[in-house]
């Protein structure tokens, strides 16, 4: 007679055969389930992304291919306020830019396990590379259970609550009203928070988030302090960089 043990090992051994092993719209199925939290995050933060738009004078249409083509999330808003502030186009792409720089970061951890990928679905994978598919991925990948299909999976559903956010909050922007009374400005910290909790594994990694949040918090601060001010959101980048390089010269050999 089988124990309860021995029934869940075996459930456990099939969900991952099919992960690894069912068709490709299976995995690719699979990953956008593994992703509607983060469509359920980009969704309110993509309605108040649109709203915005819509305020500083962008139609419905060209606020939601922005997002289509772009799912730069805190870029897109920075990107905003650069160009409501008087500054050209030109301006908006290098603060853009800035701001994405950590996922040079992300892309450089993903890519041993993406080198087998065909160019156009290694493209869709670096468009629709965020901090949360990163996360989702990263967790799947620790289990042995991620696939090209499944990243792929994740990617769009990622996507899909993002345009399709933006969309609903640019067309709907008159009967909204100002978003912030609603509280969706904390959705993505919310996101962040509980993705955190989620994936750190061990004390490295809570060090790792304590020293990177910390630093985000105190760099901004560095004017009262009599430090030089940190252009854009460059302390985003430099707390990435340094609490990853604190870990790695604490635990060098772990």
């Amino acid at each position: 007679m089988s124990s309860p043990t021995d029934t869940q090992d075996t459930h456990t051994d099939a969900a991952a055969a099919l992960a690894l092993h069912g068709t490709r719209r299976q995995r690719f199925m699979r990953g956008a389930r593994l992703g509607i939290p983060i469509l359920l995050g980009y969704a309110p933060v993509g309605m108040a992304f649109g709203i915005l738009a819509r305020q500083g004078g962008f139609s419905t249409f060209e606020a939601t291919v922005c997002s289509a083509t772009a799912i730069a999330g805190a870029g897109q808003f920075i990107a905003l306020s650069v160009l409501g502030s008087g500054a050209g186009a030109a301006s908006a792409l290098v603060a853009t830019a800035v701001v994405n720089l950590r996922y040079l970061l992300f892309s450089t951890t993903l890519a041993p396990h993406v080198h087998s990928a065909r160019p156009k679905t290694l493209a869709w994978l670096g468009f629709t590379l965020t901090d949360e598919t990163f996360a989702v991925n990263v967790a799947d990948l620790r289990q042995g259970t991620a696939t090209l299909a499944s990243m792929s999976g994740v990617g769009a559903i990622a996507w899909t609550g993002w345009v399709g956010g933006t969309f609903l909050g640019a067309a709907g922007s008159a009967l909204i009203g100002d978003p912030a009374r609603f509280g969706v400005g904390f959705a993505m910290p919310a996101m962040f928070s509980a993705l955190f909790v989620a994936l750190a594994e061990d004390r490295r990694h809570i060090v790792v988030g304590v020293v990177a949040g910390a630093l985000c918090l105190l760099l901004p601060l560095a004017p009262a302090l009599g430090l030089p001010e940190l252009a854009g959101s460059w302390y985003v980048v430099i707390s990435a960089i340094v609490a990853a390089s604190v870990a790695s010269a604490v635990w060098r050999d772990e």
